[in-house]
């Protein structure tokens, strides 16, 4: 599949989802690394006004476990978030933040990603570290 098609599948799969709520869009795809936009307004504001850091984490679980899935023989494994840390090192109030997520380990079992969301600046919005473990399906 070339890589225009996987970004397509990839947004069709976040039909009815956080993701689609979010209006997370995945928008370019490479060897190792995955990127996805999400606009900020009022659907993923906190009381004041601003990005909230829980959108911003859910942005970059989203971007990383994808990542993730497109590594994995999806017909016998799945990925499960296990841990994610977000440094908030900047507000935003508008505009579309970008998340690139960038493989650091890509092991049988667990793989660490590297997702820096930024600005359409190019600002540094956050930093944070996702591990997803790789799990095998039970037979139904």
């Amino acid at each position: 599949m070339d890589k225009k098609e996987v970004l397509k599948q990839l947004n069709l799969m976040s039909r009815n989802t956080l993701m689609e709520t979010l209006e997370i869009r995945y928008t370019e795809i490479g060897e190792n690394y995955l990127v996805a936009t999400m606009p900020v307004n009022e659907k993923v504001f906190q009381p004041m006004g601003l990005l909230h850091g829980g959108a911003t984490a859910a942005l970059a679980e989203s971007v990383g476990s994808t990542a993730s899935h497109l590594f994995v023989d999806v017909e016998n494994y799945e990925v499960r978030g296990i841990e994610i840390t977000a440094n908030h090192l900047k507000s935003k109030r508008s505009g579309l933040v970008t998340a690139t997520a960038n493989i650091i380990h890509k092991g049988k079992t667990t793989h660490l990603w590297e997702i820096r969301i930024t600005d359409e600046a190019g600002h540094l919005i956050s930093f944070c570290k996702l591990t997803n473990i790789i799990l095998a399906k039970k037979p139904d």
